[in-house]
């Protein structure tokens, strides 16, 4: 009985798996269209970090980030 419960947990993941795969494809593909279409990739992932993170995290990553330019004398 536990090898039963056991396999139908792994065949679940394997399933989830597969499609976290598929999509990582999409993802891949849209940028691919965006490139095409003259957009920055890596300026696009910056902004969907940027998206993820909450005001106060984004607003001390931006802080850090400009205190640190300063000290390398980038401004």
């Amino acid at each position: 009985m536990e090898n039963l419960r056991l396999a139908s947990y792994i065949e679940r993941i394997e399933r989830i798996q597969k499609d976290v795969n598929e999509l990582k494809a999409d993802i891949r593909e849209i940028f691919s269209e965006a490139k095409g279409q003259g957009f920055d990739v890596k300026a696009m992932r910056q902004v969907l970090n940027l998206r993820k993170m909450t005001p106060a995290d984004r607003a001390e990553a931006e802080f850090l980030r400009d205190e640190y330019k300063k000290l390398l004398a980038l401004e």
